[in-house]
């Protein structure tokens, strides 16, 4: 089987084949993951480098990457809100910390800088969530919640911020934050299956 090649296109067009390469990777298609790896490859490595630095490190972790998407693709649901290289930028980020983590158990590096990293793709997750009418439903459930559940969910989801980082934030204790985060999403799941 083949797929024809990535090429750089528009946000809606590129989201568009990388589902449909998704896809054909999770039929067993290891064309359509080297079309995603031309496409995608320079921009997760550059997620990764920004938690681990550049190195052997971040291009053993970008392999991880893509044999995390290899084996997980059918778990993509275009359907779903989620951006292609959204979905893929996340995975790329959980490696990345968690490689930064086994070095710190090592006795490597402090973990605190993760707290501090941006999310480079909550910014882009969140404006192709928005301009579908999934996000538009999304956005009305958010702005149904308490403002602090709404807050907090917004800084974590889309903000790219872990939950300490939410509590520093706000100045409020991390169970406080955890609290309003979980009943938060309980509630949106309830008012987007209503």
């Amino acid at each position: 089987m083949t797929t024809a090649t990535l090429a750089p296109s528009p946000p809606n067009r590129q989201n568009a084949h990388l589902a449909y390469a998704l896809g054909r990777v999770a039929a067993g298609d290891a064309l359509a993951l080297e079309d995603i790896y031309r496409a995608t490859a320079p921009k997760l490595l550059g997620i990764i480098q920004r938690v681990l630095g550049p190195g052997a490190d971040a291009e053993d972790v970008l392999q991880d990457v893509y044999l995390t998407v290899w084996r997980r693709a059918d778990s993509f649901d275009p359907a779903r809100a989620t951006a292609p290289m959204a979905w893929m930028a996340a995975i790329a980020r959980n490696r990345a910390i968690d490689r930064l983590r086994a070095r710190q158990l090592r006795g490597g590096e402090d973990l605190d800088v993760v707290a501090e990293l941006p999310d480079d793709q909550a910014v882009d997750a969140f404006e192709a969530l928005a301009a579908s009418e999934e996000g538009a439903r999304l956005a009305k459930c958010l702005d149904a919640l308490d403002n602090n559940r709404a807050r907090s969910i917004r800084m974590s989801y889309f903000g790219g911020l872990t939950y300490e980082a939410v509590a520093r934030e706000i100045n409020q204790p991390l169970g406080t934050v955890k609290s309003w985060i979980r009943r938060g999403l309980a509630e949106l799941r309830a008012c987007l299956e209503s």
